[in-house]
């Protein structure tokens, strides 16, 4: 089930912004009276290889605690997702599309899955695609987020959430279900193969560590999921976790770990921060 959810946080990545932040991945956070640094890092939530560089690593030896977008270690985190896959007032997948096209999916997710779009009918069609992701990689799946949690444990450290899982759900709620039953019909139609390559483009930008390129990029996707929802899937959840980050911050030297998609754009982590008067630096 957390393979489900960190293949859902890789649905929300996207966009940087005009002004162009540097090629990294790891931040430093200081000033504002900050007794000691607090790191943000952006990762991609699945992944052929996940390995942490020394210098993520050093930055979670100088830090007490790790934030991530949700709290991985959460007990009740599988119920919680579960009541979240739902679609609601009575909407189903076989409502939302025309029955060939329904025909369509069913036969891809009896392929690809082993399931029948009947037997998944009344689940977020977005959540449906998550449990493709895992098909449209050519290696198998790994998680920044699980070696995060790996160091994290090994120095008797905890692990926090920015949002619940709730809220993360709730996502694809505010999009409407037309919109992603449209996507998963094309996935079907297609067999995956512009999801193969845009994912593979993905990891691509992400290796060369360009989060202003992730911008471009995405933009030109195909899938419109995330041109027009940026607001949903990242701005209104950047503004919200910036309080969160400020308030543990100055408690705690932090290690943040969010999805590279939320680090550029004026709407970013990292600029949203800068805002609030601290100094977030390139970490080379």
């Amino acid at each position: 089930m957390k393979r489900i959810l960190i293949a859902v946080m890789a649905l929300c990545a996207t966009f940087a912004s005009a002004q162009q932040l540097e090629n990294s991945l790891l931040w430093k956070i200081t000033g504002k009276g900050l007794t000691k640094p607090s790191y943000l890092f952006g990762t991609i939530h699945i992944t052929c290889d996940a390995k942490l560089d020394d210098n993520v690593l050093n930055a979670l030896k100088a830090t007490d605690q790790l934030y991530l977008e949700l709290d991985m270690d959460d007990p009740g985190l599988q119920t919680a997702m579960m009541g979240g896959m739902m679609m609601k007032d009575g909407k189903t997948m076989s409502s939302l599309a025309n029955e060939a096209d329904f025909k369509v999916v069913d036969e891809f997710l009896q392929k690809n899955l082993g399931m029948s779009a009947t037997m998944l009918n009344i689940i977020k069609p977005t959540m449906v695609t998550t449990m493709l992701l895992p098909k449209m990689m050519d290696c198998p799946m790994q998680s920044f987020e699980a070696e995060l949690m790996k160091v994290t444990a090994e120095q008797n450290e905890q692990v926090y959430g920015l949002e619940k899982v709730q809220d993360q759900l709730a996502i694809f709620d505010a999009i409407p279900y037309e919109r992603q039953m449209d996507e998963l019909v094309k996935t079907a139609k297609d067999n995956m193969v512009s999801d193969k390559e845009e994912f593979a483009k993905m990891m691509e930008i992400y290796a060369g560590k360009n989060i202003n390129k992730m911008h471009a990029f995405m933009q030109e996707s195909e899938n419109k999921m995330y041109s027009e929802y940026q607001d949903v899937m990242l701005d209104n959840r950047n503004k919200n976790w910036i309080p969160v980050i400020e308030k543990v911050a100055k408690e705690k030297p932090t290690f943040f770990g969010v999805g590279a998609a939320h680090l550029g754009g004026d709407n970013g982590v990292i600029k949203l921060l800068r805002k609030q008067g601290y100094k977030v630096e390139a970490v080379k």
